[in-house]
């Protein structure tokens, strides 16, 4: 099966975090893993996407998450 690419405006919908909020994120070596195929380009695997959302699960408000 062929892996979904997906463009920064659609995590940023299925996260709730803007598309700059992403951008920061790749600066600091945050968030999801990304491709840049081209200069300008920005994609990001679908399936890593939720991962890297599943990972910050937590049991309570306290709890540190896995990422931290």
């Amino acid at each position: 099966m062929e892996e979904e690419f997906i463009q920064p405006a659609v995590v940023s919908e299925m996260t709730g975090m803007s598309t700059g909020a992403l951008a920061q994120l790749r600066y600091t070596g945050g968030g999801p893993r990304f491709y840049k195929p081209t200069p300008k380009t920005v994609l990001y695997k679908r399936s890593e996407v939720v991962a890297w959302v599943e990972a910050s699960a937590r049991d309570r408000t306290s709890s540190t998450p896995s990422y931290a």
